[in-house]
């Protein structure tokens, strides 16, 4: 059941993503008021969230509820988890030790339940505003900072979102070294992928929903750009998004490499390869089919760097192999 919930909720972070992209505003604002001085960091509290929200965030918050599993990680990184009171149901289930306090569905929040809790500040993401009214409009009612935080769709934004975080908790130099800590791995990659001629580059189909109802992603995705940092090439680049995959499209495109981050299903390596009619896919074939971690690779956080090592090892085993 756990899984299967893991499965909704990604499907629904590509709603939010597909709708926020027809709104046109796909891209966080830059609100990090973190700065450098003499080698320390002095921090401003943001006045807008990611969404460009107009915010007031209390000088000492002493607690907090998060409504978003990629935040809830992100919060406990930095040191501040002591501190949540109140999550979401799926960051229940990625922290074990969250998973005794109270829990509210994103997508229909009990704001009175919210308000009981005290909280100084509540993080949400942009999927719990797929309607026209504002779900938490009696949480700000109430005098509480509700702080929205919209899915990025690129890896510079997902550091932003960890840094605007930290700035938000006055934790401004826990958030500069988790991204730096970010940057040099993904650099240690870039170097590795940077040598790899174009002619000698895989392609790569990314499943994150299997067959029958096949879903991946084309450009405008931080994943895309995992794969681009490791010397690899996204079958579907030439659209854009989030996409619903025909297994008539899949099989034309012929990928040399097939990954998948399905975890609703028992083994979905092996459902892939006994595939009716993929006989003569590339990957199929020479079996280069190989299952990426659900978690790093689909929430927004620091944690997509596993997800960017494990796609590394798998798309060019030998490139890779004394990557840690």
């Amino acid at each position: 059941m756990k899984k299967k919930l893991h499965l909704i909720l990604g499907l629904m972070l590509v709603l939010s993503l597909a709708l926020t992209a027809c709104n046109g505003s796909t891209t966080n604002k830059d609100t990090s008021n973190s700065k450098v001085e003499n080698n320390q960091t002095t921090n401003a509290l943001p006045t807008k969230d990611r969404a460009g929200n107009d915010i007031t965030i209390p000088e000492d918050v002493k607690s907090i509820v998060t409504l978003a599993p990629s935040t809830s990680q992100v919060l406990a990184e930095i040191g501040v988890q002591d501190k949540v009171v109140g999550v979401d149901t799926q960051t229940a289930g990625y922290i074990s030790d969250l998973s005794s306090l109270p829990q509210f569905d994103m997508m229909n929040p009990d704001c009175e339940a919210i308000i009981a809790l005290k909280p100084d500040v509540v993080f949400v993401t942009g999927m719990s505003n797929v309607g026209a009214e504002n779900p938490f409009k009696a949480v700000k009612d109430a005098g509480i900072c509700v702080i929205e935080i919209p899915s990025s769709n690129s890896v510079d934004g997902v550091m932003e979102d960890i840094q605007f975080i930290a700035d938000c908790l006055k934790k401004s130099d826990e958030g500069t070294k988790l991204v730096e800590d970010m940057k040099n791995e993904i650099n240690k990659i870039k170097e590795i992928g940077d040598t790899i001629k174009a002619e000698d580059q895989k392609t790569v189909l990314f499943e994150i929903a299997a067959a029958p109802d096949i879903y991946s992603f084309g450009s405008d995705v931080y994943l895309n750009e995992l794969l681009s940092m490791v010397g690899a090439k996204n079958v579907l680049a030439d659209q854009s998004g989030w996409l619903p995959v025909t297994e008539e499209a899949a099989i034309t495109a012929n990928p040399d490499v097939i990954l998948t981050n399905v975890n609703y299903i028992e083994n979905p390596v092996e459902e892939i390869l006994a595939r009716k009619g993929w006989e003569n896919v590339t990957a199929v074939k020479n079996k280069a089919v190989y299952s990426i971690d659900n978690t790093a690779s689909s929430l927004p956080n620091h944690n997509i760097i596993q997800a960017l090592k494990e796609i590394a090892k798998a798309v060019y085993p030998e490139q890779y192999a004394n990557i840690d």
